[in-house]
Order: C-alpha cells, then structure tokens, then sequence
C-alpha cells in the first residue's frame, strides 16, 4: 500500500531519530511512503489558536499537495493527526470557507477540493494493513516487557472529529498493538491526558509536573517502558523527564518509545537502526532485558 508521507515537525527535527525508526518498519511491513514535497507543520494546535485561517490554510496547503499525488495521507504524530482532522472537517463542511482558503492557495497553483484522508500509522496497522501481518513481522516478541500506554491529547479528542464513533477500536488501539507486539499492558489514568508539552514555555513548572505524574504513575505499576504514538509526548516525557523528577524530588528513568520504534524492536530491528541509543532516558535496562543490547 502507499501513502503520502507527513512525517511532521518533531521526528525530523528535535527528535530525528523518530523519521529513519518510522521509514525502516514501514519498509518491513510493505507500506510505501511518498513524502509530501515541500510539507509545513501543521501548527500542532498552537497556531490555530491564534490564528484559524491561516492555520487552515497551511493543512489545506499540504492537503491539495497530497490530492496531487492521488495518494490518502500517514502520519506518525498523534498532535498532526488531530490538529489535521480537525482542520479537515472545517473545511469540508463549509464550501465558503474552503473557498476562501483556496482563494489564499492560488497564489501557489494549488486547490484542496476536499478529498484528504490524513490517517495516523497506528490506525492503519489495525484497519488497512490489520494487524495479523504484524504479528508475521515478530521475530523478537515483547514477551517479558511490562509497557504503559501514552495516547496524548490529540489522536482521542475531539471525538467527532477523529470519527471515534465510526471506529471504537481506536479508543483501544495502543493496548491492542502493544499486546500483539507481545508485551503486558500496563493501564494508568493518564493515558489520555495531556503530556504537558503545549504548556512548556509558558508554564514550565506545571508541564514538568505532568511529566513527573505520568512516568511516575506508569513506573510505579511496574511499567519497564512508556510507547506513545506522538513525538510532541516523546519529546516532552523524555527530554524533560530528568528535570520532572528532579521537581518530584525522586527517580523515576522510565524510557519512552515512540510507537514505531517499539514495533521495530519486536522486529528484531538493530536498537541503534531505530535510535534508541539517542534518548535522554536510558534504554539500555529495556533492550538488555529483550537480549537486544545497544
């Protein structure tokens, strides 16, 4: 299968060794990716606030650029999947609006005529691919390994606008592919809350105390490591996990994943192909418990 590609700001940038984990099990899986030529950020719901129209237009920018290619839209970032969707649905359900952004468009030679399917990896595993074909890929099972789950805000709400009702299971999908990839769910209450991230240099005090309260709850419950289809979340439980436990005042050194690199990992891929090795967190504890050793 192929897609146009929309890997996002974070995995080529604050995090690069997000994009070549993402790109190699594509590869193994068969999905074939076409980047999006000259993609922008999305405005990963900052912009929006400030500025609606313009945000907009900039997804329908790289909307039309994928109508171009005749190809449905992946992505590896759970904030791009929800700020993309939603974008999608202000536009699709209002023509006078759509034509306004078109109108800003034409400058470029481009038009959105509405027909985008921007869709997350995660859910195209378990509803295009299906997840049997996965579970053929794993020659390095999780078995053993006790992983929490991180959805983030953006890939479970608005509800509405990320079609929930249509598909249910991607209220579950996370446990569902951490359980094929053969590691035990770990569950904790803040599975689906905000990371912390949008906050973090307006309020950094707070944004570390929710990266202390989620890695500190998923360690506590006996998590080895955090997997998150995000890399806004990665960056931030990651990145900023040394100085959240530091305001905690205690150890917490719970590696977190992006949910790429965990299913490499089952695929028996090298941990320094998917980059593990490049974390803040050590996750040396993880792969030496796999027989992995980076």
């Amino acid at each position: 299968m192929k897609y146009a590609f929309f890997p996002g700001c974070v995995s080529q940038g604050a995090a690069p060794e997000l994009y070549p984990a993402a790109k190699l099990i594509c590869e193994r899986i068969g999905i074939e990716l076409e980047e999006i030529p000259g993609w922008t950020c999305t405005g990963a719901g900052v912009m929006q606030e400030k500025n609606l129209l313009f945000a907009d237009t900039l997804n329908a920018r790289n909307f039309a650029k994928a109508e171009q290619m005749g190809l449905p839209i992946l992505t590896i970032c759970s904030t791009c999947q929800g700020v993309m969707s939603q974008a999608n649905k202000r536009m699709t359900r209002d023509p006078e609006y759509l034509a306004e952004i078109n109108h800003h468009l034409a400058d470029e030679g481009l038009e959105y005529k509405g027909t985008a399917e921007p869709k997350h990896l995660l859910w195209i595993l378990i509803e295009d691919i299906g997840l049997d074909k996965v579970t053929e890929l794993v020659t390095r099972p999780l078995a053993g390994i006790r992983m929490a789950p991180f959805y983030g805000c953006y890939i479970v709400r608005p509800t509405e606008a990320l079609d929930i009702e249509e598909h249910p299971e991607r209220q579950t999908s996370l446990e569902t592919l951490i359980e094929t990839l053969g590691a035990t769910v770990v569950d904790f209450e803040g599975k689906t809350r905000c990371c912390g991230f949008p906050i973090l240099t307006i309020n950094e005090k707070n944004s570390m105390a929710m990266v202390g309260k989620h890695t500190s709850e998923a360690k506590d419950l006996g998590a080895d490591a955090m997997i998150t289809p995000c890399p806004l979340c990665h960056l931030n439980l990651d990145g900023y996990q040394p100085k959240a436990a530091a305001q905690l005042k205690r150890k917490v050194d719970l590696p977190i994943l992006h949910m790429p690199q965990a299913i490499g990992l089952a695929m028996g891929i090298d941990p320094k192909d998917l980059g593990l090795q490049k974390h803040i967190m050590n996750t040396q504890p993880l792969t030496v418990k796999l027989g992995a050793r980076i």
